[in-house]
C-alpha cells in the first residue's frame, strides 16, 4: 500500500472536527490533524476571496483515496471542496506500518 497524505480545508472547527472524526472512525484515515487559522485567497465566482479556513491534514492510503473523497464530498459544506494528495516519499518503518494497519479499505 502507498501512504500518502490528503489537504482538506474547511471553513470552521466544528465542521473541521467532525469530517476527522468521520474519517478515522469509518477507516478512511489513521491520523488527521486539524490546522486552524489557515488564511486563503482564492477566485470564486469571478472575484477575489478571502477567507479563514481550517486544514487537514489526513494521513491515510492510496487504495483508500476514492471513498474518502466520496465521504468529504458528502459530508462538506462547500460545492467544491479542496481534496489533494501528495505521497509520503519518507518516514519510520512503524510510523507508515500504523498507517497501513489503521485504514480499512472496503472492497467495491
Amino acid at each position: 500500500m502507498e501512504e500518502i497524505v490528503v489537504m482538506v480545508t474547511v471553513g470552521s472547527e466544528g465542521e473541521a472536527i467532525s469530517l476527522s472524526k468521520i474519517l478515522v472512525k469509518n477507516g478512511l484515515a489513521a491520523c488527521v490533524n486539524v490546522i486552524p487559522g489557515v488564511q486563503s485567497i482564492f477566485k470564486w465566482d469571478g472575484q477575489i476571496t478571502e477567507e479563514r479556513e481550517y486544514l487537514l491534514l489526513v494521513k491515510t492510503v492510496r487504495q483508500a483515496f476514492d471513498q474518502l473523497v466520496l465521504m468529504v464530498k458528502a459530508n462538506h459544506s462547500y460545492e467544491i471542496p479542496e481534496i489533494i494528495s501528495f505521497p509520503i516519499q519518507l518516514g519510520s518503518k512503524e510510523y507508515l506500518a500504523w498507517i497501513r494497519d489503521s485504514t480499512k479499505i472496503e472492497s467495491a
